[in-house]
């Protein structure tokens, strides 16, 4: 259904940081983005305000909480809110945000004395300024995600774009879903499951043993069977990815066919560009939640490849509009 053709047209808003994707995003639902200002002032102050009418309409912002060169997530994060902010002073009806990467939900409980639960705080000033949904993209610790927020929070899956990926591959018989850590257990084994129905049939799975203290990350005892199989290594999102060749390590010492690794969020540090060397993954592949950074485009369309999220966040607009069900939309 395209939305142009409701009596009520909802208004999206994409920041400056996530113009092309909040493009995409509107493109997909057969509309444009809504127009908008944004200054600067001395100091590292700014503002943000809608230059059409918001009173008694339903808005949605997209913006991406990632830091990289253009600025920190912090900034990122600072916009969004007053930008809300705004919106409510000028009577939206209901506003949503649209975060395709929400920052610091790795924070999510203390595992140290007096540690933040940054995750929570995060969701208490989004709140506070008067944001009435969020509508996120695969974020680290679900159950987390859920707790924190009292308004209501939808949460996305990019499973189904991977599934798709590796279903339309019908050269490598043999697979096998791997977790580089614990915590993706869930995760991984969700994929397994959404990839055997594809597939139409079993495909094994297994996981890596690994702690991290201190940014310090150690074990190396990889559980399950891969020997002669063409391994998918999954992950939330790729930082560093030291953690992604540990396991890749582990995966080719037990015999691995090949090895893919998929994950939804691209926050490649420059340390990350181990990856695409000689003794990286077959290849990497991601989502566009993330602004993919300069250095890593020449791997583009080789060992890389990126995945729109654009028709997911349009489809979740959509239902939103109309009444539609939004607990599937991992399966779409």
């Amino acid at each position: 259904m395209n939305l142009t053709t409701r009596t009520e047209i909802p208004a999206l808003f994409a920041p400056a940081a996530s113009t092309a994707l909040g493009a995409r995003v509107a493109s997909a639902l057969g509309a444009a983005l809504a127009s908008h200002e944004e200054r600067e002032f001395s100091g590292g102050e700014h503002k943000m305000r809608a230059l059409e009418s918001v009173r008694g309409r339903s808005v949605y912002v997209l913006q991406s909480l990632f830091g990289d060169s253009a600025g920190s997530a912090n900034d990122r994060l600072c916009r969004l809110l007053f930008f809300i902010g705004a919106l409510k002073d000028a009577g939206a009806r209901h506003v949503t945000a649209c975060i395709p990467y929400l920052a610091y939900a790795r924070k999510d409980r203390r595992t140290k004395a007096r540690d933040p639960v940054t995750s929570r705080y995060v969701a208490q000033v989004l709140e506070a300024v008067g944001t009435d949904a969020v509508i996120a993209l695969d974020v680290h610790n679900l159950a987390a995600f859920d707790n924190a927020f009292r308004c209501e929070s939808i949460h996305l899956e990019a499973t189904a774009l991977f599934v798709q990926r590796f279903a339309a591959d019908r050269g490598i018989t043999q697979r096998a879903v791997v977790s580089p850590d614990v915590g993706g257990i869930k995760r991984a084994r969700h994929f397994q499951e959404r990839l055997e129905l594809a597939l139409g049939h079993p495909v094994d799975a297994g996981f890596m043993d690994k702690k991290r203290s201190e940014g310090v990350v150690s074990g190396d005892t990889l559980v399950g069977n891969v020997s002669g199989k063409g391994v998918i290594l999954i992950d939330d999102l790729i930082s560093s990815g030291t953690t992604i060749l540990r396991a890749l390590d582990a995966c080719r010492r037990a015999g691995a066919a090949r090895v893919d690794v998929v994950a939804t969020h691209a926050t490649f540090t420059p340390e990350a560009r181990r990856l695409f060397e000689s003794s990286g993954p077959d290849s990497v592949i991601v989502t566009d939640s993330v602004t993919l950074a300069e250095g890593y485009l020449p791997y583009l369309n080789r060992t890389l490849q990126v995945l729109p999220i654009a028709p997911l966040f349009a489809e979740a607009i959509r239902r939103m509009e109309t009444g539609g069900s939004l607990s599937e939309l991992g399966g779409l």
